[in-house]
């Protein structure tokens, strides 16, 4: 399977530039099918009311009949008092697995932090070249998954991305994605040193071809398993602890109910049924 985990869709209600007027999938998706993609990940383009994008990313994940998975995208500040709010509506209701946070808005939170903590949810988190906050997450929040991706620069800033190297090799919670990366070496040496196990594959469609971005993992000349981790793996694996509700109130809902034998509170089990419910 090949899953593209780096897509935007959707309209969004500016005209500075493609980013934010609109996200069509109308090219993306014959390109995609043609390269082999399987299935994509889908977040909103830039938008003032992340709310009404997102329910607008919900429908085009619904109408997919399971082409598709939802990251919730947030606005640092224009959604500060309300995230937990936003991400409990991606979550409930439309079994979004991820969120989605831009630099571009603003830095990111311990608002976020903490809901991607308690829903135990990926964050993917574009730093636009400051790479250096990255430290301070992974050390804060050790149990939130952060996905930087571009290797940290979209803008193909050089020294950013060398940077990030570092943090995938020292930080077991910190990954990136390939959308993006135009100067390979650097690519290349982010899965020498890393591993394939830190690195997943993108496009940022559907602005960027996704045949193109799929032909540098090809050219990476890895092998048939961790080629197979940076297509589809790393991705299944870092959603599939993803909650339907977070886990304070699912600790309160097991203390509150009566242990049995035949019904035990197991918190694996619960894993497994958001698994099953997410892939």
């Amino acid at each position: 399977m090949i899953i593209d985990a780096h897509c935007h869709a959707g309209p969004g209600d500016g005209l500075s530039g493609p980013w934010d007027t609109a996200a069509p999938l109308d090219r993306y998706l014959p390109r995609a099918e043609a390269a082999g993609i399987d299935r994509t990940v889908l977040f909103a383009a830039f938008h003032t009311d992340y709310a009404l994008a997102n329910r607008e990313v919900a429908r085009i994940v619904n109408s997919g009949k399971g082409r598709f998975y939802g990251f919730a995208f947030v606005h640092p500040e224009r959604d500060r008092g309300r995230v937990r709010e936003l991400i409990e509506e991606a979550v409930t209701a439309h079994a979004f697995c991820g969120i989605k946070v831009h630099k571009h808005d603003g830095r990111i939170t311990r608002e976020i932090c903490d809901c991607a903590r308690e829903y135990r949810l990926p964050v993917l988190y574009d730093v636009m070249g400051e790479v250096s906050v990255v430290e301070l997450l992974a050390t804060e929040y050790p149990d939130v998954t952060f996905i930087i991706p571009h290797l940290g620069s979209f803008a193909d800033d050089w020294r950013a991305q060398y940077a990030l190297i570092d943090h995938l090799v020292r930080r077991p919670n910190v990954y990136t994605d390939t959308s993006g990366i135009r100067r390979f070496d650097i690519l290349e040496e982010a899965v020498r040193r890393a591993s394939a196990r830190k690195v997943l594959f993108g496009t940022d469609g559907p602005w960027l071809h996704p045949q193109v971005e799929l032909e540098k993992v090809y050219a990476l000349k890895l092998s048939e398993a961790d080629e197979a981790l940076i297509l589809s793996g790393n991705f299944l694996r870092l959603v599939a602890q993803a909650r339907s509700v977070p886990a304070a109130r699912t600790r309160a809902s097991a203390a509150a109910a009566p242990l049995r034998p035949e019904d035990p509170w197991d918190p694996e089990v619960h894993a497994a049924a958001d698994r099953a419910r997410l892939i």
